[in-house]
């Protein structure tokens, strides 16, 4: 891709748009004609086809590879342990955004596939909610074409596609140079009214009929996307998505089991990750002094 305008200085809606189309235009999709052409399925990732946020998982993984370092992924950590427990916001996503920014300025599109299709193997497979993989498997079966539409980097929402024999992602677009990340996005992350300008311009340029579409999310913040289909359902929803799809008599599944038992799974689980990685920087401390 080449370089394109920042979009530092652009008004938020303006912001989405450029950021839905850059990611309805770098979508990459299997090349099969599907049997039903003008129908599709769209599936939000985190927390909805997987649990937990795929971005942290990568970072976890970049992590344990020597990528960067204790305090970034301590500061991950905690924003995953809010995240499973229904606190996506703003802060969040911006975090994550500065995060994927940081990390890939300077380093090229064919070392991050191919990093994500190492954690894909090693760590994201077991994180799929088998309910939502039946779901994108029944539209499959039916022969229509099943995305992914999530705010995490698009070459690792490709390979989670790929993986699952899904038809292809739509996902953030940073922007790159001759195969090189130059640390800048393409409009802004996919998330909120982005991900609804994304399935409307892939909608356009496939021939879907949207009325016959089906989106998946659990985020009240993908209300603009699961508003656009004429078949919504909340997957995993927080509070404000199981109240929205209550009132519009939208269908709502939920596979999370023992909702207590997971925040205080997800409590443990970021100490033993904080924990985890100030053991992992002290051993290398000491071994460092025994050394000297």
């Amino acid at each position: 891709m080449g370089r394109v305008t920042p979009a530092r200085g652009l008004r938020p809606r303006r912001r989405s748009v450029l950021a839905g189309q850059a990611a309805a235009q770098a979508a990459q999709f299997a090349p099969e004609a599907p049997q039903d052409p003008t129908a599709a399925a769209f599936f939000d990732v985190d927390n909805t086809l997987m649990r937990g946020a795929s971005l942290f998982y990568l970072g976890r993984g970049l992590y344990r590879r020597g990528y960067f370092q204790t305090r970034e992924i301590t500061r991950m950590a905690w924003s995953q342990a809010q995240f499973l427990l229904g606190a996506e916001n703003l802060e969040h996503m911006n975090e994550a955004r500065s995060f994927a920014l940081t990390f890939i300025q300077d380093r090229s599109v064919a070392e991050l596939s191919e990093l994500s299709e190492e954690i894909f193997d090693q760590v994201l497979a077991n994180k799929v909610w088998p309910g939502t993989r039946a779901l994108t498997q029944m539209h499959l079966e039916q022969g229509q074409r099943v995305w992914l539409v999530t705010a995490a980097p698009v070459e690792i929402a490709t390979v989670i596609a790929k993986k699952l024999g899904l038809t292809g992602a739509m996902g953030t677009v940073a922007e790159h140079v001759d195969g090189v990340y130059t640390g800048r996005l393409v409009g802004e992350v996919l998330h909120g009214p982005a991900k609804a300008e994304a399935v409307s311009a892939l909608a356009a340029r496939e021939g879907l009929d949207l009325a016959r579409c089906a989106a998946y999310s659990d985020s009240s913040n993908d209300i603009p996307m699961l508003e656009l289909v004429g078949d919504p359902c909340a997957i995993n929803p927080d509070r404000e998505l199981r109240a929205v799809a209550r009132q519009r008599d939208w269908r709502v599944r939920d596979y999370r089991r023992r909702r207590r038992a997971t925040q205080l799974a997800v409590a443990a689980g970021t100490g033993a990750a904080v924990g985890g990685a100030v053991a992992t920087t002290a051993a290398v401390r000491s071994r460092r002094g025994a050394s000297a």
